[in-house]
């Protein structure tokens, strides 16, 4: 019967990468799971970046790893692991930090962590860790720098060839106070110091402006879309231009018809109850109707001519029914403008509102009957894209 001294112990010794660094430097993917599989990643990573922090952590993991082998006791089993967040580090890097320890404690049922970091910043990992397993001790690994003037000077010297070279930090650093230097020198040309805490104030306000919106992102975005923009083909962009020229004249007729309504309005004394409102509707109806009718049906019409001239293009059967619409929605214009006389003055005629209904069933039909006839006779000419589709489909 096995007692609670004889059982195993399963200690995991755990590397934690929280910016990334060993999927976007070394392209290798984790978890990292087996002493092999984590010196391979280290050796890999130290020389895409021998300055790489991480790199050392992943070393010292490997270091405790092989120590606590050796002075484990047999009911111990030891094992190690390397996860990593991302690059943008916050929330998404510990969802993915939180993942990747799931994972590895699938596959190793650990009884406590020794947690391995490579700085302050994965310290934050802490709390996710011990909420999942036990951490019984963490190592921190702070690369160490000579002391010597020399090595100091480089180091300085390569951070100031940094700044000065890297757009991403030489546009804050430099850009901005040579900014404010321009001002404080223009300021003090014209003898207006005294406004020099404003206006430095305006330009901050300006720079934290841009940068806590992207303005500077947005804008880069569209000098890129400005420069790489294909237009269209030819039948879209005239497809386009006549749905801009439509809508542009249907707004315009709404707008006369609410002119009109208005004008009608101003003209007469203005109702004193609801029921007069009421009675006054149908008057105002057909002020608008007589006003808007043309240019909205000048718009739809012009709509579907850009649309039906993209389908003769593009020899899609639709050119036809839209063909259709646009004779029916043409000759309804007269049927409007029939009813709004009548709805003004009731005591118009209606003879010239039913003529102009027969009339648009008579151009409805005929339409209906000309497109079968065309459909018929050069129905091959509606059949080429089709077929190209159906040959596509079963190259696929």
């Amino acid at each position: 019967m096995t007692t609670p001294a004889e059982k195993k112990e399963h200690v995991l010794i755990l590397c934690v990468d929280r910016d990334g660094d060993i999927g976007s430097k070394a392209k290798i993917k984790t978890p990292i799971l087996s002493r092999e599989e984590n010196l391979n990643a280290a050796v890999a990573l130290a020389l895409k970046d021998p300055e790489e922090p991480d790199a050392n952590a992943m070393f010292e993991a490997i270091r405790i790893y092989d120590r606590l082998k050796e002075e484990g006791k047999p009911h111990e089993n030891f094992q190690i692991a390397t996860i990593s967040g991302t690059e943008l580090g916050g929330v998404g890097a510990d969802r993915k930090l939180v993942a990747e320890l799931a994972e590895v404690l699938k596959n190793f049922k650990a009884d406590e962590v020794i947690l391995v970091t490579d700085g302050y910043s994965d310290e934050a990992v802490l709390p996710l860790v011990e909420s999942r397993v036990p951490v019984s001790s963490v190592r921190r690994i702070v690369v160490k720098h000579s002391e010597s003037l020399e090595e100091t000077a480089a180091v300085f010297s390569r951070y100031f060839k940094m700044i000065m070279e890297d757009p991403r930090y030489s546009r804050l650093v430099l850009g901005v106070p040579g900014v404010l230097l321009i001002a404080l020198v223009i300021l003090s040309y014209y003898n207006l110091l005294g406004l020099t805490w404003l206006v430095f104030l305006i330009i901050l306000g300006g720079v934290l402006l841009v940068k806590g919106f992207g303005v500077d992102k947005a804008a880069k975005n569209v000098v890129k879309w400005v420069r790489e923009y294909e237009p269209p083909a030819v039948p879209v962009q005239i497809a386009s231009f006549a749905t801009g020229a439509g809508l542009l004249s249907m707004v315009i007729g709404v707008y006369l018809g609410g002119s009109q309504v208005n004008s009608y309005l101003t003209s007469i004394s203005p109702p004193s109850d609801i029921g007069q409102w009421i009675g006054l509707l149908p008057r105002l109806f057909g002020e608008f109707i007589s006003q808007a009718t043309a240019l909205i049906v000048i718009g739809l019409c012009v709509l579907l001519s850009g649309r039906a001239i993209r389908w003769y293009f593009e020899r899609d059967p639709r050119l036809l029914r839209t063909i259709d619409i646009i004779a029916v929605v043409a000759w309804s214009s007269q049927i409007f403008l029939q009813a709004s006389q009548i709805l003004i003055n009731p005591a118009t005629e209606y003879a010239g509102l039913v003529i102009s209904m027969l009339i648009g069933i008579l151009i409805g039909i005929a339409a209906l009957l000309v497109t079968f006839l065309v459909h018929k006779k050069y129905g091959d000419f509606f059949k080429k894209k089709g077929v190209e589709i159906e040959e596509f489909k079963e190259e696929d």
